[in-house]
């Protein structure tokens, strides 16, 4: 096939080195780390051989911080999809995909991934890291939920969510030391269906010392994770905020 990038190398992408192919010959591919020195020395390497283009596998989050420098310093940067690289036939090794990768570029038959802009990828590791701490909290509520059960605190029968306006009050009181169930029924919220004293009927528990230790871990690491998701949705709204400002034809955001 016709060569369609004749100034193009390979790059096999590892946790720990980087194979860089500039040619199909014994010599011309080489190894290099995965520091911020080693980094520039590849540049540096691609641009004594007039490199102009590269590609590389999108391998892990190993590619990132390489595909920063690369673009940084000019070169005109394909980050493929590895289904498109492992296509090749016998023992592999990262020599053989180095080669590979700048073999199949070099003739045009490798496509890019599809990457964000700076302010969207900004945005969504905000939004990632948010929806990691509301899986997080997610989990501590049924470990919640099921410490109260050990402690026979029926809490999900009275209650429509244990870790509503009702449920956390009565928690907290319970991670406080009171047992009494007559007084931790009086943390009823007026919207809640259940009377004081079915709920006090709920809350006569074993009041097992272990499990009780248990659930007050869980309560401190439930309110934990609450005040993390709050910091991510004040970071997030100040980034969004910045955005508009900085394109005042967008003027639709909600106020506060």
């Amino acid at each position: 096939m016709d060569i369609v990038n004749p100034h193009c190398a390979g790059i096999d992408i590892g946790s720990r080195s980087h194979f860089v192919a500039v040619g199909q010959g014994e010599k011309d591919v080489q190894e290099f780390g995965v520091y911020a020195d080693d980094l520039v020395s590849i540049c540096n390497h691609l641009k004594q051989h007039n490199i102009t283009h590269v590609a590389m596998e999108s391998t892990g989050s190993y590619w990132q911080n390489l595909y920063v420098e690369l673009a940084r310093a000019g070169f005109d940067v394909t980050l493929c999809n590895g289904k498109f690289t492992k296509n090749i036939k016998g023992k592999k090794t990262d020599v053989k995909d180095a080669r590979w990768i700048q073999k199949l570029h070099s003739i045009g038959l490798l496509t890019g991934s599809f990457l964000p802009d700076e302010t969207t990828e900004t945005l969504r590791t905000y939004c990632r890291q948010r929806t990691n701490w509301i899986g997080q909290s997610v989990e501590a509520t049924h470990k919640m939920q099921k410490y109260l059960k050990l402690l026979n605190f029926r809490l999900d029968v009275v209650v429509k969510d244990v870790c509503g306006l009702t449920g956390l009050a009565i928690i907290e009181d319970i991670c406080k030391g009171n047992l009494n169930p007559v007084e931790l029924a009086k943390h009823r919220h007026f919207n809640c269906r259940k009377s004081e004293e079915e709920i006090a009927k709920a809350l006569k528990g074993n009041n097992r010392k272990d499990y009780l230790f248990g659930l007050k871990q869980e309560f401190e690491s439930y309110q934990f994770i609450q005040k993390k998701i709050t910091e991510c949705d004040a970071q997030i709204n100040k980034f969004l905020r910045q955005q508009i400002n900085t394109n005042p034809s967008k003027k639709n955001f909600p106020p506060q």
